[in-house]
């Protein structure tokens, strides 16, 4: 029998159990999704922190990706495709987005852990909402700059520093600006697993499987609640 942590062993459930969880998580996610919605222009600019008031104005979003452990599939192809080079573990990925005030403003659904940051965030849904004018905030990964720029809008990442003997005064500026700002939404993804001990969890294969109509699985309808909770506590990004 696998071993399980301690903060594992709710995950072992009867079936009935896990009829009884799967009805909970339907009741919050019907109640709760609502809670993560993607601010008009207006709004983002009325609440804008003061450190992205200058250099970022039209930041709309900042963007990055998680992933939570689950058991190893049997199939030998969801293995592959949910293994992740990056935790040497399967999972499945998220991508997040936060508003520049630091509420989370979009989650996807969730992915095998193999899948690329840039295939992710194309094929999420994430792109729908960007405005011409809008600047998406993301690490250097996210090398979306054409599937956003169709739209009008513009993502901004750290200078890449393969191939340069060193940046410029410029591109070392940028850079740090950019530092200052895209660890918002590490802080963010830091206090929703802090506080929700499922996303520290390994979880059952049952929980990544979609069994209603609505297509989606456990896992999304659980890592949409736990966002939407947070986006009642109180902001890690300062306002002055």
């Amino acid at each position: 029998m696998q071993e399980y942590k301690t903060w594992d062993i709710d995950l072992m459930l009867t079936p009935q159990q896990c009829a009884d969880t799967s009805k909970w998580l339907d009741v919050l996610y019907t109640k709760l999704h609502v809670f993560i919605n993607w601010p008009d222009r207006d709004n983002l600019l009325k609440t804008m922190p003061m450190v992205l008031r200058k250099a970022f104005r039209s930041c709309a979003v900042i963007i990055d990706c998680f992933e939570v452990f689950i058991e190893r599939p049997t199939s030998l192809k969801a293995r592959a495709q949910t293994w992740s080079n990056y935790k040497k573990h399967n999972t499945a990925k998220f991508l997040i987005g936060i508003t520049p005030q630091g509420s989370v403003s979009f989650i996807s659904k969730g992915w095998g852990g193999r899948v690329s940051d840039v295939h992710l965030t194309e094929n999420s849904g994430l792109l729908r909402h960007l405005l011409p004018g809008n600047i998406v905030l993301a690490d250097r990964g996210f090398t979306i700059e054409e599937s956003v720029g169709l739209l009008c809008a513009e993502v901004k990442h750290p200078p890449f520093t393969r191939g340069k003997p060193q940046l410029s005064k410029l591109e070392v500026d940028t850079s740090r600006q950019l530092s200052q700002v895209r660890i918002h939404v590490e802080r963010v993804i830091g206090a929703v697993r802090q506080k929700y001990m499922i996303l520290q969890s390994t979880l059952p294969i049952s929980m990544i499987t979609c069994t209603g109509d609505d297509n989606l699985s456990p896992i999304d309808k659980a890592v949409t609640i736990c966002c939407a909770l947070y986006n009642h506590c109180s902001s890690v990004v300062p306002f002055n």
